[in-house]
C-alpha cells in the first residue's frame, strides 16, 4: 500500500489570547500565533495575529487566557496493542483472589456461549500464596477460554479451556526468556511468561477483522488527543502497524504523529533484519518508520530483570537473550543501517551491558544516538556509566504507581531493603548531562500525560495528602516535565522543527486551561485540555 500522507490535508488556524510557553531561550511576549499549511507562520500580539488572519481568510480562536505549548508526545507507548490487549474486563486494582473471580463472573453471565472471556491490567499481588495458576479461576467460568494480561505485559494467565484450545499442553523450549510455567509433573499452570509465550494463548482467541482493528486504532488515537497528546513513539511496532497507519491517513482518519519502532524478537533471523531494513524509509505525512525496539531483561516483578546481584528470591541474572553476542550483532546491524534503535532494560545490569554495546558503535553523521527504555533501577555505577554516553533515557516514573508506602509491593520485596530507593532516578540520570524523555508505556500504565508529569513531579500519588513520596530528591520542576514531553523528545529523535512554539515548527499544540509549570503536581491531572492540534488541524476540542 502506498502512504496516502498527501490526501490529509494540513490546516491554517490563528489562536489569539493565550499565554505561549514556546520552549525557546528567549521569551517572546506573544499572545497569539498563526499557523498556514500546518506550520507555525507567526508569534505576536493578538492583533498583529488578528489581522494576519482576517487577510488570509483564516479563522481565528480566541482562547481566553488559556495556555498553550508545543504538542505533548509519549516516548514510550503501545496504542496498536492496547487496542487489543485492553479488550474484556478491567482487572485493575483487584486485590483478592475473590475479587478477581467475581469480576469474571460478571463478565461471564453476559458472554455467549463459546466466546472467551478476555480480562487486563491483572496484578500480581493477589496470587502470592497460590502462585499465578489459572485453576484458582475456573469456577468463575465453567467450561470457558479465559484469558488474561498482566498490567505489565510481561506474563498471562489462561484456565484450563484456553490453554487446550492454543494447543498448549506442556513446556516448550524458546528462543527468548519466555516460559510456559509447569508443575512438577509438567501440567501447565496457566501462567505463561513474556511475549513469545502468551502469544500462543492469545493468537487461538477470537480476532477482530481488519475493518474494525483499523477502526479501533483510529478510535484509540483519538481517545490520546483528548488528553493532549499529540504523537508517540510506538514501541511494538509490526508490519500490521505500518499498513494501518497508512490506510487511515489515505481514509484522512488518522489524528496522531506517529514513530513506529519495528519490534525485533529475539528469534528473528539476519533475513528478518534485512526485510526491515529495507523498509526503513516508509513514512506518510504523520508517520515514520525507521526505528528499532529490542528486550533486553524482563521486569522486576517476575524475576526477570537483569539485576547486578539476585533479587530477595534467588532471580535476575539472566538476560533475555541467549547470545549477548547476538544482540550486539543485530544492534550494529539497525545503526548501520541508519535507524534509531531503543533497548528495553529494566534492571541495572542490563542498563550497563546495553551500554557496553551501544559505546562500540561507530558515530554516525547528523543522526541522533539511541535510547534505552524504563532504566527502571540504577546503581551509583550505573549513572556514571550513562555520563558521557550520549544515549536517551527513556523513563517512566508513573510507574511507581504500584510501589507500597511500607515496602510490601511485590516490586519492592523482589529487590529487597534499601534497593527500591535506587528506583526511577530521574533526576541523577539529568544531572549526569543524558537527556530525559518521559512516557507512559500505555497500557501497562495509564496514557494521560498530565498523570506522567504529575508523578515526575511530585513522586507520590496526585491528589492524595497522605500518599507517600518516593524518593522526593529524584523530583523534577514543572518545567522540566514539560520539556521532557516536548521538546526533549524531538531532539532526542532529531527533530529540529518540533517541541517549540516559534516560526517555522511543526504546529502540533496542546491548549491547557491553565499553564502545566505552574499547576501543582496535585493539580495538574485535573487541568482541562481545551484543544489539541496536529498539523493546523483541531483533532480535539473540549
Amino acid at each position: 500500500m502506498t502512504n496516502g500522507g498527501d490526501l490529509v490535508p494540513s490546516g491554517d488556524l490563528a489562536l489569539i489570547g493565550g499565554r505561549l510557553r514556546t520552549n525557546t531561550a528567549e521569551p517572546t511576549g506573544a499572545t497569539a500565533l498563526l499557523v498556514r499549511g500546518g506550520r507555525i507562520a507567526a508569534l505576536g500580539s493578538d492583533e498583529e495575529i488578528r489581522e494576519a488572519a482576517d487577510a488570509a481568510g483564516i479563522p481565528v480562536r480566541d482562547l481566553g487566557g488559556a495556555t498553550v505549548t508545543p504538542g505533548l508526545f509519549d516516548s514510550h507507548t503501545h496504542p496498536h496493542w492496547a487496542a487489543d490487549v485492553t479488550a474484556g474486563v478491567d482487572l485493575g486494582g483487584l486485590g483478592t483472589i475473590e475479587e478477581i473471580r467475581a469480576a469474571l463472573a460478571a463478565a461471564h453471565a453476559e458472554l455467549p456461549e463459546g466466546a472467551w472471556l478476555r480480562g487486563w491490567n491483572l496484578e500480581y499481588e493477589p496470587f502470592e500464596e497460590t502462585g499465578m495458576r489459572g485453576d484458582v479461576l475456573a469456577d468463575a467460568a465453567p467450561g470457558r477460554p479465559v484469558a488474561l494480561i498482566c498490567y505489565d505485559l510481561h506474563t498471562a494467565l489462561g484456565t484450563a479451556p484456553a490453554l487446550a484450545a492454543a494447543g498448549i499442553t506442556g513446556a516448550r523450549e524458546f528462543a527468548d526468556a519466555s516460559e510456559i510455567v509447569v508443575d512438577a509433573d509438567g501440567t501447565p499452570t496457566g501462567e505463561l511468561r513474556e511475549p513469545t509465550a502468551y502469544q500462543l494463548l492469545f493468537a487461538a482467541a477470537p480476532t477482530r477483522s481488519h475493518g474494525e482493528e483499523r477502526d479501533a486504532l483510529r478510535d484509540m488515537f483519538r481517545t490520546l488527543a483528548s488528553v493532549g497528546l499529540t504523537g508517540g513513539a510506538i514501541m511494538d511496532g509490526k508490519d500490521e502497524t505500518v499498513e494501518l497507519l497508512a490506510e487511515l491517513e489515505e481514509r484522512g482518519e488518522l489524528d496522531h504523529r506517529v514513530t513506529v519502532h519495528h519490534w525485533h524478537a529475539v528469534g528473528d533471523t539476519d533475513e528478518d533484519v534485512a526485510r526491515v531494513i529495507a523498509g526503513k524509509d516508509r513514512a506518510g505525512r504523520l508517520w515514520q518508520t525507521g526505528a528499532i525496539k529490542l528486550f533486553s531483561d524482563g521486569v522486576i516483578d517476575t524475576g526477570t530483570a537483569w539485576l547486578h546481584t539476585v533479587d530477595a528470591c534467588g532471580d535476575g541474572r539472566a538476560a533475555f537473550w541467549p547470545s549477548w553476542d547476538r544482540y550486539a550483532e543485530v544492534v550494529r546491524a539497525y545503526h548501520d543501517a541508519g535507524m534509531l534503535i531503543a533497548t528495553h532494560a529494566v534492571g541495572d545490569y542490563a542498563v550497563s551491558r546495553v551500554l557496553d554495546v551501544y559505546a562500540t558503535l561507530p558515530a554516525r553523521d547528523a543522526l541522533p544516538f539511541h535510547s534505552i527504555e524504563h532504566l527502571e533501577v540504577l546503581a551509583d555505577s550505573d549513572v556514571e556509566q550513562l555520563r558521557g554516553s550520549g544515549i536517551t533515557a527513556s523513563m517512566q516514573p508513573l510507574h511507581m504507581q504500584w510501589r507500597a508506602g511500607d515496602r510490601s509491593d511485590n516490586w519492592a520485596v523482589r529487590l529487597g531493603p534499601g534497593r527500591d530507593a535506587t528506583g526511577y532516578r530521574v533526576r541523577d540520570v539529568m544531572d549526569a548531562g543524558v537527556t530525559l524523555t518521559l512516557g507512559s508505556d500505555w497500557p501497562v500504565a495509564q496514557y494521560d500525560p498530565r498523570l506522567g508529569m504529575a508523578w515526575a513531579r511530585g513522586r507520590h500519588t496526585p491528589g492524595d495528602p497522605a500518599a507517600p513520596v518516593f524518593e522526593p530528591e529524584q523530583c523534577l520542576t514543572g518545567e522540566e516535565a514539560l520539556l521532557a514531553y516536548t521538546l526533549w523528545p524531538a531532539r532526542a529523535r532529531g527533530h529540529a522543527d518540533r517541541g517549540e512554539l516559534r516560526e517555522g515548527a511543526v504546529a502540533d499544540l496542546t491548549v491547557w486551561g491553565a499553564d502545566p509549570v505552574e499547576a501543582t503536581p496535585d493539580e495538574l491531572p485535573e487541568l482541562p485540555i481545551a484543544l489539541t492540534v496536529v498539523e493546523g488541524r483541531i483533532v480535539h476540542e473540549a
